[in-house]
């Protein structure tokens, strides 16, 4: 009656183990709060001799204090008191600390393409060698409606908070996510809640034998999961190139010389600006065309006994083999008004129409760039002595030769230089014209667009009939 009886020791919530401090009076439940576990039977013996004190009688027969023992340690693995060796619970390995490696990686972007082949590329690298299929949890992050959203987020977070079959290690991967834009189920409430729980977990630090691996193409940059995440481990933004911007021609090019370079192709310079122009900005089409135009060629490689030049990609080839997009059937558009070619005009803009292109885009897109672009240089060439250039690609040193006071009218790139290249097939087409032609095609351009906003009319005639009045 006279002993004293320990204190209930307290626990701490956010830890789930015992300090330093709660240890007192329970000489081996500190050590094995330090990894000391399993304890030994005269360790354990020890350990639970405040438990004897204050839940059982220390006169009690052995085989009776074994059976509670067994209890006792049962209950305290349940309320997350003390490690018990018989609990899976137990086999989680600590938090990566920050500084360790990289457990979170996440491929965004709108380029719908380098965003899933960069993803399978990671998920081959990140992938336990020595798991198999096991190793990969795989979720599907496209769904149809907040339900299923909220549904494929709960399973991510149980799969993050689920041990690895085999192996020490395990990738989490939440594929083509199409809930994390700006869209009816991304705006809904439900999800952004089940959003801020997971970005909570991989805010506080993943497992270390797990790794999350989020590829997504429709993302709103806007939300704070999006920016909560671009600062996690490691991000990657692979965004579609935007051909509503001048200058897009130049990125599109680049794009398609580093991957011709790669299979040993070499563009030549009329060759890549029609090829931009006819495979447009989306860079798995672009990669198709290539590997199109490669197995065309042949698999030769640089240094080979056969020619260099059986590598090199001509306009003929591409104008051959590469497929027209809808840019591209703008670009061809464009060039038909350019040659004056009134049918051929025509039913390219039937088809554009058929596509589903708008009026609008077109005139904004072909014929009034073309127009302008004839205008401009007709005029650089009536003002400066010029001659037409036989090849697109001759009339920018023609023009880098003119004072800047000559140029100042022209439309410029991003970069602040002017668009040889557009000019320069313009400038090939200039004779079919007339300067005054020119100015009143550009006047009927303005009247196209005042009737497209403002008036009732079929779309398709207002065009057909600006294209007649242009080029016939």
């Amino acid at each position: 009656m006279g002993q004293d009886v320990p204190s209930t020791p307290r626990r701490n919530r956010s830890k789930s183990v015992y300090s330093e401090d709660d240890s007192r009076g329970w000489p081996a439940l500190g050590s094995a709060r330090r990894g000391n576990w399993p304890l030994g039977r005269g360790q354990a013996s020890e350990a639970l001799v405040p438990l004897r004190k204050r839940f059982g009688r220390s006169g009690a027969s052995p085989h009776q204090w074994s059976s509670r023992r067994v209890v006792i340690l049962e209950l305290l693995e349940l309320l997350e008191l003390l490690p018990y060796p018989g609990s899976v619970a137990t086999q989680r390995k600590p938090k990566s600390q920050p500084g360790a490696h990289i457990r979170f990686f996440a491929v965004v972007g709108s380029d719908e393409g380098a965003v899933k082949k960069r993803a399978h590329q990671l998920a081959a690298d990140l992938a336990p060698k020595d798991a198999g299929d096991f190793g990969v949890d795989q979720l599907d992050g496209a769904v149809e409606n907040a339900d299923q959203a909220v549904s494929r987020i709960h399973e991510t977070v149980q799969a993050i908070q689920t041990l690895p079959f085999f192996g020490s290690e395990k990738l989490v991967w939440l594929k083509d996510v199409n809930f994390l834009g700006d869209s009816v189920v991304g705006r809904s409430a439900q999800v952004q809640t089940a959003l801020e729980q997971l970005k909570e977990i991989l805010s506080d630090g993943l497992p270390s034998d797990v790794t999350v691996l989020l590829s997504a193409t429709e993302v709103d940059k806007r939300r704070s999961f999006f920016k909560a995440i671009s600062k996690l481990g490691r991000f990657e933004q692979f965004d579609r190139i935007d051909t509503s911007k001048s200058g897009w021609e130049e990125a599109v090019e680049g794009m398609a010389q580093h991957m011709a370079g790669e299979k040993g192709l070499r563009f030549q310079p009329e060759a890549i600006e029609a090829f931009a122009r006819l495979a447009g900005a989306d860079s798995r089409q672009i990669e198709n065309e290539i590997e199109k135009i490669d197995l065309f060629l042949g698999n030769d490689v640089p240094g080979s006994s056969q020619s260099r030049e059986t590598r090199e990609i001509s306009l003929e080839i591409v104008r051959r083999l590469v497929a027209k997009t809808a840019t591209g059937v703008i670009w061809e558009l464009g060039n038909a008004i350019a040659r004056r070619n009134l049918s051929e005009a025509l039913d390219l803009l039937q088809q554009l129409l058929f596509q589903g292109e708008t009026a609008m885009g077109i005139l904004f897109a072909a014929i009034i760039p073309t127009v302008r672009n004839l205008l401009a240089a007709k005029e650089l060439c009536n003002s400066n002595g010029l001659k037409p250039p036989q090849a697109p690609f001759q009339f920018g040193p023609m023009i880098n030769r003119l004072p800047e006071s000559s140029v100042s009218f022209l439309p410029r790139k991003k970069d602040g230089t002017v668009n040889t290249y557009a000019l320069g097939l313009a400038a090939c087409e200039i004779h079919r014209f007339s300067i005054e032609e020119l100015r009143q095609g550009l006047s009927d351009c303005l009247a196209a667009n005042i009737r497209l906003v403002t008036t009732q009319l079929e779309p398709k005639l207002i065009l057909s009939d600006l294209l007649v009045k242009l080029l016939a």
